[in-house]
């Protein structure tokens, strides 16, 4: 049996000229995720990770933890591991509202209505990718990944809360429910595990946190 983590980036830098950064805390939260990698002693052997920066960097510190700083993991680089386009999103379904970094919640409840909205819209959303075609994506990938987890592997994916969300849902029999429920509480630099083997694939744990709260609650955040 194999075994695959979806690994949530750390946290971004909401509200500033480019989200797409990691923030200090993310870069903590990130060497933190992989310190707790190192203490379960898990032998990656294979990690992806998309082709945004917040992704890339939350990888190369992560993996910096798990192997003490000695290069040996190659990470594939695939862009089917990247976020929906939360901007274009906001835009055509939840009034183009922008991030905001004094008031993140009113941003929040904003994207939670879009998503909504784009999910029921369909393949008739005006978004260059419309909620089939991410969903479809985000499975192609997975699948991949699957297909080349053998038995003993322990694979890391670095992505985001909504692709690690709707793929946990979609686990569960329900990839809607995933996005639009299971992403509101996704932590940055949260770990999901699916393991797969003759017997299928899934999902054992999807969120967890602890090398982000208790004696460390100060590097809890979910945006």
């Amino acid at each position: 049996m194999g075994a695959i983590y979806l690994i949530r980036h750390g946290q971004a830098s909401f509200g500033a000229d480019d989200y797409d950064v990691l923030s200090g805390l993310g870069r903590v939260q990130a060497r933190a995720l992989g310190a707790e990698l190192a203490r379960r002693e898990t032998a990656v052997s294979l990690a992806w990770c998309g082709t945004l920066s917040r992704q890339r960097a939350t990888a190369e510190l992560a993996l910096a933890e798990v192997t003490g700083g000695i290069s040996g993991i190659s990470v594939e680089t695939d862009a089917r591991w990247n976020e929906y386009d939360h901007v274009e999103i906001a835009a055509h379904h939840g009034g183009g509202l922008a991030q905001d970094s004094a008031d993140p919640r009113a941003y929040q409840h904003m994207l939670e209505h879009a998503l909504r909205a784009w999910v029921e819209a369909g393949a008739g959303s005006p978004c260059a990718e419309t909620w089939p075609m991410f969903l479809a994506r985000v499975r192609a990938a997975f699948a991949d990944v699957v297909s080349r987890v053998g038995t003993g592997q322990r694979a890391a994916v670095f992505t985001s809360g909504g692709v690690i969300s709707t793929l946990c849902g979609d686990l569960l029999g329900d990839p809607v429910t995933g996005l639009l429920s299971l992403n509101r509480v996704a932590v940055n630099a949260g770990l999901s595990k699916a393991v797969t083997g003759r017997s299928g694939t899934t999902l054992v744990s999807f969120n967890e946190h602890g090398h982000v709260d208790g004696e460390t609650v100060g590097l809890l955040t979910y945006r």
